[in-house]
């Protein structure tokens, strides 16, 4: 495997679901899934310098806009990936949003939901998938 494959692999982590706007899903052991914004959004809107999160217990519809990225270069609209209600925020972007720049699969998480609809779940992006697509995106 040549390092730019390896590169490629490691921000595309296979665990997680993903969204054709960039969003990335991944379930926890209570049924809720976090969601946050993939490496190649967070590097292509470059140093983030605010974040603003859904309200806890809002509920959204698949496809709401329900967050916005802010960098000095750009504001990006997050989508709810999936229809269902917010569970949790990530407190600490309020003071750090540069954790989606440094950990977006981790610490810079956004929010965390309930889906309300498991079948919506099945319509996300494999890792191969979205690999794929950002592929299309860069021919």
């Amino acid at each position: 495997m040549t390092p730019e494959e390896t590169k490629s692999m490691s921000e595309i982590p296979s665990e997680l679901r993903y969204t054709k706007d960039h969003e990335w899903v991944r379930e926890q052991d209570d049924g809720s899934w976090l969601i946050g914004i993939t490496d190649h959004a967070q590097t292509a809107l470059g140093d983030l310098v605010f974040v603003e999160l859904p309200q806890d217990d809002a509920e959204l519809a698949a496809g709401d806009t329900c967050a916005v990225v802010e960098s000095v270069k750009a504001a990006s609209d997050v989508y709810s990936p999936f229809s269902g209600q917010v569970t949790a925020t990530n407190a600490a972007l309020a003071d750090s949003p540069e954790l989606v720049n440094t950990d977006p699969y981790g610490d810079g998480w956004l929010f965390a939901m309930r889906p309300e609809f498991a079948i919506e779940l099945e319509e996300l992006l494999t890792s191969d998938d979205y690999e794929q697509l950002l592929a299309e995106l860069d021919d």
